[in-house]
């Protein structure tokens, strides 16, 4: 009884523990329970009995510091060998995260029984340290100790977790040697880890093996399907579980999100969606969390929005899946909801700031970016492979090409993926013999080029006019590098050959391609038609793409524009009416400038700034200034039929002059003004802002939807090649 009472009382220390009284009276339980101890060993209680018990409330209650207590009384009643209180002691210390201590016990311990080897791999595996878990299970085999059907689950745990395919396999084998393949979860563990390793076959035939099942295993074989992108069977597998009347739970219904969402199907997952709110299932974080990246994938990021705005509790993956929603969308919306994340004291993980770093690329928030680079040094993520070249990425999209190449510089050992982020940086930056520079340098080394490379090399080589260049690597890669080019390597030749003015050699390179070009490479040529003002064969082009790609706004104003540039007002009408006819709406130019880590948008003539009255009178005061210094409007720019006068002040209002006008307003004098915008700049701004860079003063970089330029001193880094 006495024994009970103090039990009691641990458990009310361990719930109060952080106050000072509690802190005393555990100095005092202390004292009690080495009395009450002697209390129950004269009434013939065993010194085991009673210390498993008091360490089981601690494990329980994760009372580190209490299970020490008795930890040391364990030491000086001379029972620290003792294997089942080792055992207990292990245990203990896993539940409260302290596996140092628990390996300490284990190690002093010098007969060794199954459970106790089982309790120290399975702490290991519990708190993910797989390694450990599987060199302690090949010690234990070699000491001649035969695993059961407890240690197997853990082991095996440890192979997914290592993708370690041929060592769970080995461990298979143990398994039928001993007997328990037939066992529930050493089953459900096996059908985990090959999932986990990838090998969906031998998933499935351990699955169909099984004579016995339950949900855990419907549910691992449908998630093993889902996360190697076998989405279909995993659909299907979900149809067969539910009608052989399997109960399905959270985990099931996640997978299922999770298949619809590699799928992009969202009508399927709405249908599960509203499955979830019949069953209840809509409170659990979980399968919110699952909802809200299936809806993201299906770029509904609406409903996504509103799945996370009613979850009860939210986690570090809520948070997440819903930014990194808003970041594949291109949406400003994902920084902001990343300060509000940190306001809500959620803590992000390496997942959420690589979601976060391509929307600060796309959006040119460099002062966002360069703050989510300080939380993965301060978070420890910054030596990460993956990191370095998302980082180097970042800062070339954000048109600071100089820390792009530090990053690169700073970082070692370069892999291949950081070599390709800063030779994609400098092309898109116009500095095609930096490009080439580092390409011979990343040549000297081990790393081989791939595809992707050669993709930014050919790009460089389009961007910066050198055509002799590009067909000496575009011929390289099969000769040198047996690499076979793709339909990327195509596209970028053939916009090499168009912005050189030879459009009949691009054309009758298409016709030779190894494969039917997709709107990519007739896109390519269709922009080269549009520079050099070929209306005959951009209506050829035209026509393609047409049928490629009817819902794409964007070939239908290029081939509008080719037609208002030689003022043939007729072929705009006509492409205006087969837009009209198949429903298809001209996606809206804008651009993007950060100010004190926050984007503002503007679309052509936008009044909807707070600041639209002093950005106007900046543009009448520049325009002015402009004319003085010998700017003349190119009103060939101008897609409608209007009179010369209004013309101009429809040049007037384009999106990127707004963003360059708030950016002088609201800088300091000297600082860069950083522009990005959502479609190709007209020639007509790309003149204007040459001079407007040099009336201010300042560096002007814009990048557009092809390529950066970077305006200073009245000139433009591109040197008119773009």
């Amino acid at each position: 009884m006495k024994k009970m009472l103090l039990i009691v009382r641990l458990i009310h220390i361990t719930n109060s523990r952080k106050s000072t009284i509690s802190m005393t009276r555990a100095t005092t339980w202390q004292t009690e329970s080495q009395s009450c101890m002697s209390a129950e060993l004269s009434k013939g209680d065993s010194a085991e009995s009673y210390y498993a018990d008091l360490l089981q409330v601690c494990a329980d209650k994760k009372a580190l510091v209490e299970g020490k207590q008795v930890h040391n009384q364990i030491i000086l009643s001379k029972h620290e060998q003792n294997a089942l209180l080792g055992t207990k002691l292990v245990s203990m210390y896993d539940k409260c995260c302290s596996l140092v201590d628990a390996r300490k016990v284990f190690d002093k311990i010098p007969e060794r029984s199954i459970f106790l080897w089982n309790a120290m791999i399975r702490a290991y595996s519990r708190n993910d340290f797989f390694a450990e878990a599987f060199l302690l299970f090949y010690q234990m085999k070699r000491s001649d100790v035969e695993p059961d059907n407890f240690t197997f689950p853990c082991v095996l745990k440890a192979c997914g977790g290592l993708s370690y395919l041929k060592q769970g396999q080995a461990v298979h084998v143990c398994i039928i040697r001993s007997g328990v393949e037939s066992n529930l979860f050493v089953g459900n563990a096996l059908v985990a880890m090959y999932a986990k390793c990838g090998s969906v076959e031998d998933t499935c035939q351990v699955f169909d093996k099984m004579p016995e099942r339950d949900v855990v295993s419907w549910n691992s074989l449908i998630a093993g399907c889902a996360q190697n992108g076998q989405w279909d069977q995993a659909l299907k597998l979900h149809v067969q579980m539910e009608e052989g009347g399997m109960e399905q739970d959270s985990v099931t219904i996640a997978s299922v999100l999770t298949a619809c969402a590699g799928l992009s199907a969202r009508r399927q997952g709405k249908e599960v969606h509203a499955y979830t709110l019949r069953r209840g299932f809509e409170w659990d974080i979980l399968v919110g969390n699952a909802l809200i990246a299936m809806y993201a994938k299906c770029r509904d990021i609406d409903t996504a929005q509103n799945v996370f705005d009613k979850m009860a509790k939210r986690d570090v993956i809520s948070w997440t899946a819903v930014i990194g929603g808003y970041a594949q969308n291109g949406n400003a919306k994902a920084l902001k909801l990343f300060c509000e994340m940190q306001l809500a004291d959620i803590k992000p993980n390496l997942v959420t700031l690589i979601s976060v770093l391509p929307a600060c690329s796309d959006l040119g928030a460099l002062q966002q970016g360069k703050e989510v680079h300080g939380s993965l040094i301060r978070n420890g993520f910054h030596a990460d492979v993956f990191v370095a070249s998302a980082l180097i990425d970042m800062y070339a999209k954000c048109g600071n090409i100089k820390d792009a190449y530090n990053m690169f510089e700073i970082f070692s050992p370069k892999d291949l993926a950081s070599w390709n982020a800063v030779i994609a940086g400098y092309g898109m930056h116009g500095h095609g013999e930096d490009v080439l520079a580092l390409f011979s340098r990343m040549k000297q080394t081990d790393i081989q080029p791939d595809h992707i490379t050669f993709v930014a090399v050919l790009s460089a080589c389009s961007h910066a006019g050198m055509l002799d260049v590009g067909w000496l690597h575009f011929r390289s890669m099969n000769q040198d590098y047996c690499i076979t080019p793709r339909m990327e390597h195509y596209a970028c030749m053939v916009d090499l050959l168009g912005r050189a003015g030879k459009l009949d050699e691009a054309y009758e390179f298409i016709q030779k391609m190894p494969f039917k070009p997709d709107a990519d490479v007739w896109g390519a040529l269709l922009g080269a038609c549009r520079i050099h003002g070929n209306i005959e064969l951009g209506e050829l082009v035209a026509e393609q793409l047409y049928e490629l790609k009817p819902e794409k706004s964007g070939y239908y104003v290029l081939m509008s524009n080719i037609y208002a540039a030689a003022g043939k007002w007729d072929g705009v009408a006509k492409v205006r009416e087969i837009m009209k006819d198949k429903g298809v709406v001209k996606t809206p130019g804008y651009s993007w400038i950060e100010i004190e880590n926050e984007v503002h948008s503007f679309l052509a003539w936008d009044k909807a700034h707070p600041q639209s009255e002093e950005i106007y009178t900046t543009l009448e005061s520049l325009a002015g200034q402009m004319k003085d210094a010998g700017y003349v409007p190119d009103k060939n720019f101008v897609l409608h039929d209007v009179e010369e006068e209004e013309k101009e002040n429809i040049l007037y209002g384009h999106s990127e002059k707004l963003a360059i006008a708030f950016g002088l307003i609201n800088t300091g004098p000297g600082s860069p003004i950083r522009i990005t915008k959502n479609i190709r700049i007209c020639g007509d701004c790309h003149n204007a802002i040459k001079f407007i860079s040099n009336i201010a003063g300042r560096e002007i970089i814009l990048r557009d939807i092809n390529r950066f330029h970077h305006f200073k001193d009245g000139m433009c880094s591109c040197e008119d090649y773009w």
